[in-house]
């Protein structure tokens, strides 16, 4: 139920205003195509019925994030569980995704370049998203359900979406060399960066890149002056990428990227999540993080073809050895079976080939945008029962479609998506079977109306199962329970925008998105009820209101706003309630700031977050930081193409806990940060 509160906002969230810009080309079909409007340091999305956040590379380079997770913790409804570190933290979207125990739950999807990345639930472990925010030029975050059919089943709280940087980004398109040097400091644990990339176009039709980014951080220090164990992390990354634009009118395209991230960890809690060692005891681990991706697109000039075909590989390796004498259970008669926790080595390689087709055509009044896709995929995991990560394969089989139907004012996008699963176990099950298959058809239905004068509204109702995955092997009786049934849910949306200009004053723009949506899960085999590991709860609801404004005047002063408010309650088996436990905090953030020209922007931060607990369920006390942050670019003789950047996070030396975070992990303190980049 969505409380009286929630109702009354409702008529506030359903007005929304934006302001007139020129539209994005986006490469996300059908209805997900969007008018992209700015006004200050973030583009929001107008005409769309998908709540939908696209953090582009200037925004990236300017929030001077460690970790992708860190980067994405400001869009509304985005949770960053445990820390800032990419060995332990988590994303967490709308309630789901990263929770207290793994750093996911299935409910939300990674993809880098198409590659699905960071979905095995490895036990106090974070996303596995190791990789670093100077290999991409856009992180794009679809919340909620409507938007995710073409991209996988049940996701509940939403895609996560990278794309890394081309060398046209660096040559202008142009033939030639091209490139840029970045050095970073961060003062709160020393922290340095350096990225270097080449580009090069030999001609028009071909275009080379090479990235290599080394980023090195010591323990970092608490609000109140404290060590934060197990914060500190070097992560040496790379990025290739390569394109060919080939065939009549140079409609076709091959593109092939690898990107990879290793982190050499020695003596670090196994449990990442905490900030000792503890019963675990300490390990040293190296993890060693690939991804590859071949595309080839035919884009003819022809509105009945865009055809993409996107092959990709990801591969983790995990590696561990305990460091004897660590454990507090050390000596004891558990510690054995400990010991082949700690030590046991993870692998899991997902290879995966979607091939898709847009079409823009008409049916007498009714125009259509249809993407139709078929998608296969394979999974395997190297067996690691010691750790509570079976061993196995699973095969994947889906077609999708989504149909973006516009009659005059009315758009109307039904989607569907069909998917086979069929997971086979590495070893016996203790005379259960080795195969388990299954399979679901899933879709929704968004609509949006355009009032004219600026005004829109749109909803949507979208249905998902989440097919049982390779942890749910098991010989027990609760594995055979969940590897035999698939989770559902269903997700309502409602929201409003509005565009205008020069409503204040001359030349200003204003605009203004908002989104009430409610959710609820059953079938479920992902959490069980406190304290049990065999239980799992009748259901889970969840009810939120999203909200993303921008103001901006012809002066160059403007304000960013993004809020998010929530509610949500798990029902156990004999009726009783609690509230969610991954429930996000009630969080609105701030910025006000001015920009003269293109050389400087000025801008301070305001987050501040209520009603938050700690991982145990314990409140915390609600937190208010401010950052402020500034940009420089002289254009000047030789500092032409010179960016300087400085950031000071937490000005005020806070001491707090993040929200859903060990409560041993605390959030850093005040931390000064300068960024010099040139382009050449």
């Amino acid at each position: 139920m969505i409380t009286p509160f929630l109702r009354g906002t409702t008529a506030l969230v359903c007005l929304s205003l934006a302001a007139p810009a020129l539209a994005q080309e986006s490469d996300t079909p059908g209805f997900l195509g969007t008018l992209v409007l700015t006004a200050g340091k973030r583009d929001l999305s107008f005409g769309t019925a998908l709540s939908r956040t696209v953090v582009d590379e200037e925004e990236i380079r300017d929030r001077q994030a460690g970790t992708v997770a860190q980067l994405i913790d400001s869009v509304p409804g985005v949770t960053l569980v445990n820390g800032t570190t990419p060995q332990g933290s988590g994303i967490n979207i709308r309630g789901f995704g990263a929770n207290t125990t793994f750093g996911s739950d299935q409910k939300i999807a990674v993809q880098i370049d198409g590659a699905s990345v960071g979905s095995e639930e490895l036990y106090r472990i974070g996303t596995q998203l190791f990789t670093d925010p100077f290999l991409y030029r856009q992180a794009e975050v679809l919340r909620g359900t409507i938007g995710s059919f073409a991209y996988g089943s049940g996701i509940v709280g939403g895609v996560v979406k990278l794309e890394s940087k081309d060398a046209a980004d660096f040559t202008g398109g142009m033939v030639g060399l091209g490139g840029a040097q970045t050095f970073e400091y961060s003062s709160n644990g020393d922290g340095w960066v350096s990225s270097t990339t080449l580009a090069w176009m030999p001609t028009a039709r071909a275009e080379f890149l090479l990235n290599y980014t080394l980023r090195d951080q010591g323990d970092l220090a608490a609000g109140d002056g404290s060590t934060i164990g197990n914060s500190a992390f070097r992560t040496p990354s790379y990025l290739a990428k390569g394109k060919l634009t080939f065939g009549e009118n140079d409609d076709q395209s091959l593109t092939l990227s690898h990107s990879s991230t290793v982190a050499d960890d020695r003596d670090v809690p196994y449990d990442q999540f905490d900030t000792t060692g503890g019963a675990f005891g300490n390990v040293d681990r190296l993890t060693d993080t690939t991804q590859t991706v071949l595309e080839y697109r035919f884009n003819p000039a022809n509105d009945l073809i865009d055809l993409r075909a996107n092959l990709s590989y990801a591969d983790q390796v995990i590696e561990y050895d305990y460091v004897p004498g660590s454990s507090s259970l050390e000596g004891t008669p558990s510690f054995p079976f400990l010991l082949g926790t700690v030590n046991a080595d993870q692998r899991y390689e997902t290879t995966k080939l979607t091939i898709t087709n847009r079409a823009l055509f008409d049916s007498g009044v009714v125009s259509h945008d249809l993407l139709l896709g078929v998608e296969a995929q394979r999974r395997e995991r190297a067996d690691n029962s010691a750790a509570g990560a079976p061993g196995g394969t699973n095969d994947r089989f889906a077609l999708f479609a989504v149909d973006e139907m516009a009659i005059d004012r009315v758009t109307v996008t039904p989607a569907l998506r069909y998917e086979s699963s069929r997971i086979e176990s590495a070893l016996p099950l203790g005379g259960f079977p080795s195969r388990y298959e299954k399979d679901a058809l899933m879709g929704g239905l968004a609509l949006a109306y355009d009032f004219g004068g600026g005004l829109s509204l749109f909803g949507s109702a979208a249905y998902t199962e989440g097919l049982p995955i390779i942890d749910d092997l098991g010989a027990s009786a609760a594995a055979q329970r969940r590897i035999a049934q698939s989770e559902k849910s269903r997700t309502l949306e409602l929201g409003a925008a509005y565009t205008g200009a020069d409503l204040f004053a001359g030349g200003d723009s204003f605009s203004l998105r908002g989104n009430l949506y409610d959710t609820r899960l059953w079938d479920i085999t992902s959490y069980t009820v406190a304290g049990s590991t065999s239980t799992e709860l009748a259901e889970v609801e969840s009810q939120g209101i999203e909200l993303e404004a921008s103001y901006g005047t012809a002066s160059g002063y403007y304000v960013d706003l993004a809020g998010h408010l929530a509610e949500g309650t798990e029902y156990n088996p004999g009726g009783t309630s609690t509230t969610w436990r991954n429930s996000p905090a009630d969080r609105i953030q701030v910025t006000f700031g001015r920009k003269w020209s293109n050389d400087l922007d000025l801008s301070w931060e305001v987050v501040h977050a209520a009603d938050r607990r700690d991982s145990t369920g314990a409140d915390l006390p609600s937190s208010t930081i401010h950052n402020l942050r500034a940009t420089w670019r002289p254009e000047q003789g030789w500092l032409d193409e010179t960016e300087v950047r400085f950031g000071m996070e937490n000005l005020t030396d806070e001491d707090y806990v993040g929200h859903l975070s060990s409560p041993s992990r605390k959030a850093p303190g005040r931390t000064f940060k300068v960024t010099l980049s040139k382009m050449f």
